[in-house]
This record gives structure tokens, C-alpha cells and sequence, in this order.
């Protein structure tokens, strides 16, 4: 039970903020939206350790970040309240469940992928993965095209980047340099063609006193101080150089676990609009530049990702596994260790920003209560990020409805059953409102029939 809404809570100790951070980490289901939504329940409503506006504040100013929304709204309010080792552990607590259990879960995928049981599994859950995909093109996409005045240019953008990744094969930087280009042009010669925002809806009731207020005044460690910034920056920066420099002696920068580190520093400076933006760079490099994976055992890594809690971007974890286990990275007799290792550095090298971010970011975000929104350069991103998914849900819909991946002969070559689950599942997510998790066990479940029925 709650306390009286008219009661201001007591002071929240760093053990009692502990508890609460290790139990968000293994119920954090649901992608962003599902888990901004339980800490606004958890934290808003129900145990009002933060206001609603000042939860909005952190959460805008995370929107505005490269890298997990959610897991970065943890830190913030984390670091809010119990200064910096109150933002680390809150952060790491939302991500250290999902590694755990992700690895676990590659093992079994990589050393017994083949058993009836566990492909029938993954032969069901691969297309509601592609309608989930699909799901968040619509969900991105009815609001980031959307603008104050009636304009085709967000659409325009978001067409571009479609046809620039699907058909072009454009790295995915230079989209997103483009789409940045594109609206800071616009800010200066074409005002509202790229809507401001940053509201995450409309305000709710009043949820009585708060632990941290409206009014409550910014704490002597969240102020900004050039020292300050300049401390977090130095350790952020040897938190990089440190294991980037250990890989490279150890292996040289060509080695596997050195190539996996740089190339996941990049992709998490790269996730604006979240996982599902960055997954068609981590396709690129992943799958076509160095080979660590193929493309159907990304699909299935997308599919451990939405299965598990914690954020979506953990699916790096997974290609990090089976690349160390495929490269094998420690030899041939040390396979586990091996990919556990590449798990865990990909993991290191991807959230380590997202730290830097909030802990250099967010004395700043303090002093402007009411005053942060989104940039012309980004809203442009976010209506590129649109294509960009939609164009991932091209790439996974052709290989789950041919199979050969292609349109080769068709329709001889269609994946009939897939292409049924896919259709239901989108309509479930769509039309009816169904949660992720019970889509996926659903179709699991079917294709674990399909499987033993010998139908697929």
C-alpha cells in the first residue's frame, strides 16, 4: 500500500533505493516504452520518490541522448537522489539482470540451436519479431511525422533514409548525419518544418508531496561545476581507454575483442531513436563487414532481446556472444569463456556513454526545469530513424517469408506458415492492443507445433 498522497515521504536510504533497482532489472519488460511506464508507476505514483515534472525533465533530456531512454532514466533519477554511486548502481542494476541471463540463454542457443524443441521455439518467435518491428514503425512513426504546421518534409526525410539503407545500402551514419544536416538547415531558413517536442504526454492528476518536488531545490551535487564536468570526463575516459588499450596490446587492434569494442563504441554513439534505429548499423558491420553472425541468427537475437527484461539494446550482448564463440576469440577450448567475455566487453563498450551522458549531462539539465526541448537536427533524426526501422522490417520480412531470404521463385518459395504467424501476430499488436510478451509466447508456442507437426 501506498501512503496518504497528502504525506511527503520520508528520506529514501541508499539501501532501500538498491532493493527497488535490483527488482527493476528483472521485471523490465517491454522495451522503453513498457519500462519507463513501470518506473513512472513505481516511482510517480506509487512510492512518489520524484514529481511527475521533474520525471518528465530527466526523461526529455534522455529522449535527446544516443543510447537506452530507460536505462538512462534510471541513472539520472538514481543519480538525483544518491549522487553518483546512487546514478551507477541504478543503471547497472537495469542491465546486469538481462546480461546474465542473455548469455545464458546464447549458450543454449549456440550449442543446442539445432534440437527440435529450441528451433521450433525460435521458428515461431522470428515472425512475431518482424510484426513487433513493424509495430514500432507505426508506433515512431505516427508521432515523429507529425509537425505544428502541415508539411511533407519529415515524411520526406524518413523516405530518404528508407531508401538510403534498404536499397542504397548507406551507412547508417551518414543517414543520420543527413537527417541532422537536414534540419539544422531547416531551423534557420524554413522554421516548424521539424516539430520542437519532447512531451511524453498529457500531465497527469496530482500524486501528492514528492521526495524529490516541483519545487524541491537542485541538490549541491546536481549543480553544475566546470570541475566537476571535468572529473567525469577524465574517468569516463580512461573507463575506455584502460580496456580499449589492455585489448589491443593483448591482441593486437585487429583481434576480434578489439574490433567488438570500437565497433560498439560507435553504435552507441549512434542510437538516437533507440535499438531499433541502430540495429540496421549493427546489421552492417555485424553480419556483412566482419562476419560474426548471419543474418537469420540476428533475428533470433532480436527475438532473445524482446523476450528478456531489460533494455532492447542488450541484443548486443547476444551478437557479442556468438561472434566471440564463432571467432573463438580464447581457442577452440575455451568457447564459453570466450564468447562469455565478448558478451560482457560489447555490453562494457555500449552502455559506457550512456553513464558519461547522464552523470556529465545532467547538472546541466538541473538548471533548465521547463525550458528543454528537442532541436530542429533531431527531430530530423527521428523522423530519419522512421525509414530506418522500416527498413529493418523489410530486411527480417524477407527472411522470414522466403525461404531463401529472396523472392526467387515465387510463390513456390514462400515460407507460408511464417507469413501466417507474421499476419497474426501484427494484427494482434496492432488491432487488439496485445502485450509483447504474450504475442511472443503465442507464437513460440505455435511454432513448437508447426515444428513437431512437421508443417515447418
Amino acid at each position: 500500500m501506498t501512503s496518504s498522497p497528502s504525506v511527503k515521504p520520508v528520506t529514501v536510504s541508499f539501501r532501500e533505493a538498491l532493493r527497488f533497482w535490483l527488482r527493476l532489472g528483472f521485471i523490465s519488460f517491454g522495451g522503453p516504452a513498457g519500462q519507463i511506464s513501470i518506473m513512472h508507476r513505481e516511482l510517480v505514483e506509487q512510492k512518489r520518490w520524484i514529481s511527475e515534472k521533474r520525471f518528465l525533465h530527466a526523461l526529455n533530456y534522455c529522449m535527446l541522448l544516443p543510447g537506452p531512454e530507460a536505462q538512462q532514466l534510471a541513472t539520472y533519477i538514481g543519480w538525483l537522489m544518491h549522487r553518483t554511486w546512487g546514478g551507477v548502481v541504478a543503471g547497472v542494476l537495469f542491465v546486469l539482470p538481462s546480461l546474465f541471463i542473455l548469455i545464458a540463454l546464447s549458450w543454449i542457443y549456440v550449442a543446442f540451436g539445432d534440437v527440435t524443441l529450441v528451433a521450433g521455439l525460435f521458428y515461431g518467435i522470428k515472425p512475431a519479431v518482424a510484426a513487433i518491428v513493424l509495430q514500432a514503425v507505426h508506433r515512431i512513426g505516427s508521432k515523429a511525422l507529425k509537425t505544428p504546421i502541415k508539411t511533407p518534409l519529415p515524411w520526406v526525410v524518413a523516405l530518404a533514409s528508407f531508401i538510403a539503407i534498404a536499397i542504397l545500402n548507406v551507412p547508417f551514419p551518414w543517414v543520420v548525419l543527413a537527417a541532422a544536416l537536414t534540419g539544422v538547415l531547416c531551423a534557420k531558413y524554413a522554421p516548424g518544418q521539424f516539430a520542437a517536442g519532447g512531451a511524453h504526454g498529457a500531465a497527469a492528476a496530482a500524486y501528492g508531496a514528492a521526495l524529490i518536488d516541483d519545487d524541491t531545490p537542485t541538490p549541491e551535487h546536481a549543480r553544475f561545476k566546470k570541475s566537476r564536468l571535468a572529473k567525469v570526463l577524465a574517468v569516463g575516459a580512461m573507463l575506455w581507454l584502460l580496456p580499449m588499450g589492455a585489448l589491443v596490446a593483448w591482441q593486437g587492434w585487429s583481434g576480434a575483442l578489439s574490433q567488438m569494442s570500437w565497433f560498439f563504441t560507435k553504435a552507441a554513439l549512434l542510437t538516437f531513436g533507440g535499438a531499433y534505429a541502430v540495429l540496421p548499423y549493427v546489421y552492417q558491420g555485424a553480419v556483412e563487414q566482419f562476419g560474426w553472425l548471419t543474418g537469420p541468427q540476428m533475428i533470433d537475437g532480436l527475438a532473445l532481446g524482446e523476450t528478456t527484461p531489460g533494455p532492447l539494446i542488450m541484443v548486443v550482448a547476444f551478437v557479442g556472444f556468438v561472434g566471440g564463440w564463432t571467432k573463438e576469440v580464447l581457442g577452440p577450448d575455451a568457447l564459453f569463456l570466450g564468447a562469455a567475455l565478448a558478451a560482457s566487453l560489447v555490453t562494457w563498450f555500449t552502455f559506457l556513454p550512456s553513464f558519461i551522458f547522464i552523470l556529465a549531462g545532467g547538472p546541466v539539465v538541473e538548471s533548465t526545469h521547463g525550458k528543454l526541448h528537442f532541436t530542429a537536427p533531431l527531430a530530423a533524426i527521428t523522423a530519419a530513424v522512421v525509414g530506418v526501422i522500416a527498413s529493418l522490417a523489410l530486411f527480417f520480412i524477407a527472411h522470414i517469408a522466403f525461404k531463401t531470404g529472396t523472392a526467387a521463385s515465387f510463390p513456390a518459395n514462400v515460407e507460408w506458415p511464417s507469413v501466417l504467424l507474421m499476419v497474426a501476430a501484427a494484427i494482434a499488436l496492432l488491432r487488439f492492443k496485445v502485450g509483447v510478451i504474450p504475442v511472443i509466447a503465442a507464437s513460440a508456442l505455435a511454432g513448437l507445433l508447426l515444428r513437431w507437426a512437421g508443417l515447418a
